[in-house]
């Protein structure tokens, strides 16, 4: 009866757990828009705690992601190839500011806001 006990408890467990990773979202940004401009598209995101942003290389390289006060979340890496990826996951809420190192002064800036 224990065993059947545990095994059931375990079992809602998985299945919690499998739920709550269904409800999370992958955001996809392209660095560079398709239309040649040095900029993030989009620039500013509105997702939820647990949420992934897929930055996605697409135009003008090279590029990367860097987050003001948050080297976790940066990717100081420069992206050359097109179609050349990688995520970052946000875990917890708040408002987090990010820029292009090589493009920072021609505006290459965005926002992630996290629910």
């Amino acid at each position: 009866m224990r065993s059947l006990l545990s095994a059931a408890i375990a079992l809602a467990l998985v299945l919690g757990i499998g739920v709550g990773t269904a409800n999370a979202a992958t955001v996809e940004v392209k660095l560079g828009t398709d239309s040649g401009m040095l900029a993030f598209e989009p620039s500013t995101l509105n997702i939820k705690a647990g949420d992934t942003v897929k930055f996605v290389n697409n135009k003008l390289a090279p590029h990367n992601a860097v987050f003001d006060g948050h080297d976790e979340l940066s990717h100081s890496d420069l992206a050359f190839a097109p179609g050349e990826s990688w995520e970052e996951t946000f875990t917890e809420a708040g408002t987090f500011d990010f820029y292009c190192e090589p493009h920072r002064g021609a505006g290459m800036v965005g926002k992630v806001i996290v629910e």
